[in-house]
């Protein structure tokens, strides 16, 4: 069974143990077009599920990125202040966001697998 769940705002969560890694899906990404800008919280922030935690801006549009689960972030993605482009060119991997130790681990029963998410954006 894989880790990878999805919410319906596009953002993707991988689930090691307690860790989750989340980022924007590739399909987010194209729809942004050309990523300029991310900005994300500090380590040591507590998101709540379902609330903003940070934008993410390209050539087109800023949007809001919302997260999957609650927990405190304990990493965030570095590379992306100076290389916003990462998202685009590897959203699924090195365009990682941030790390976050889960609070409530049930909460990703809300989240949708990948063959849901390709319903809910159409691709199936």
């Amino acid at each position: 069974m894989s880790n990878l769940f999805f919410a319906k705002t596009h953002e993707w969560v991988n689930i090691t143990g307690d860790t989750a890694t989340v980022g924007i899906s590739d399909y987010a990404q194209k729809e942004l077009g050309d990523i300029v800008f991310v900005e994300l919280p500090s380590p040591g922030a507590q998101l709540v599920q379902s609330t903003q935690f940070g934008t993410i801006e390209s050539t087109k549009a800023a949007s809001e990125l919302y997260a999957p689960l609650s927990g405190e972030v304990i990493e965030t993605n570095e590379e992306l202040t100076q290389s916003p482009q990462l998202v685009n060119e590897d959203a699924m991997g090195k365009g990682w966001l941030v790390k976050i130790k889960l609070s409530d681990p049930s909460q990703k029963s809300v989240l949708l697998d990948e063959s849901a998410y390709g319903v809910h954006i159409g691709a199936h």
